[in-house]
């Protein structure tokens, strides 16, 4: 599913080739990936200018020339990709905006959706998301405080996101192996240094993942090589049985709450 670096990196990408552009053409093949009528929905949407695209936790907002938003979240397997019609990847496209002869292709929108809101219900919307990790308002001493507050496995509180907007399964995995912390470890057994160094980690691996285009490795665009280069730097996501590139130790996969968590059991603590 794609996290805060990925959609960070969508949104970048998307600024760069439709901000300012006009939707010339929409095209709904999956009604339930939208929340209104597909006819209102084109007659809403077609012919409006991109103003910007903003991101919020994993979601994005796509504001529009009428004040009206697109808010999306592409969930479990959901993508995107920007291109011509002899460009686009052979899946299954849910929605389509054209830009001229260029489209943004909504995929695999099979849980995610592409819904219209006015701001005020897309701000209602959102209201649940905790704090972003990003902000220059969140700092060590509002973490250490919002962290007060919470118990169970340290895993658990990092996916929930009325907690800190845009963490999922693999940041999680990826902080904690920074921190030196097992994420199966309860948050009542973490010490005051222990929750320094998980903001620090925080702050560290969301910017690099960033800078890499996040970990999912499906290219927005033909000739994209930046997305998705982050996953061949995960020293713990999704390479149970591997060995650590610190320590040489094998990667450790538990289940937690239905969700799979990777660590190193010598290098975490």
């Amino acid at each position: 599913m794609p996290e805060l670096p990925e959609m960070e990196n969508y949104k970048i990408l998307l600024n760069q080739r439709i901000g300012g552009q006009t939707i010339t053409n929409i095209q709904v093949n999956r009604e339930k990936s939208i929340n209104i009528n597909p006819e209102l929905f084109k007659k809403t949407v077609e012919h409006q200018r991109i103003m910007t695209i903003k991101r919020r936790g994993k979601h994005l907002l796509f504001h529009l020339q009428n004040g009206q938003i697109l808010l999306l979240h592409l969930m479990l397997g959901g993508s995107m990709f920007y291109g011509t019609e002899a460009d686009k990847p052979k899946r299954t496209i849910q929605v389509r905006l054209s830009f001229g002869e260029q489209h943004l292709y909504f995929i695999g929108l099979r849980l995610g959706y592409l819904h219209l809101y006015s701001p005020k219900e897309a701000e209602q919307k959102l209201a649940h998301l905790g704090p972003e990790p990003l902000a220059d308002d969140f700092t060590q001493q509002h973490f250490l405080q919002r962290i007060a507050g919470k118990h169970g496995r340290l895993k658990t509180t990092l996916l929930d996101q009325e907690f800190i907007a845009g963490i999922g399964n693999c940041y999680s995995a990826e902080i904690c192996f920074h921190a030196g912390i097992k994420p199966i470890n309860d948050i009542d057994d973490l010490s005051e240094n222990d929750r320094v160094q998980l903001y620090k980690s925080i702050k560290i691996i969301i910017q690099e993942a960033i800078k890499h285009g996040g970990y999912m490795e499906n290219p927005f665009f033909t000739g994209d090589t930046l997305t998705g280069s982050f996953y061949h730097q995960c020293q713990v996501y999704d390479r149970e049985g591997e060995t650590c590139r610190r320590c040489s130790a094998t990667i450790i996969m538990e289940t937690i709450s239905s969700r799979k968590t990777f660590y190193c059991p010598n290098c975490q603590v």
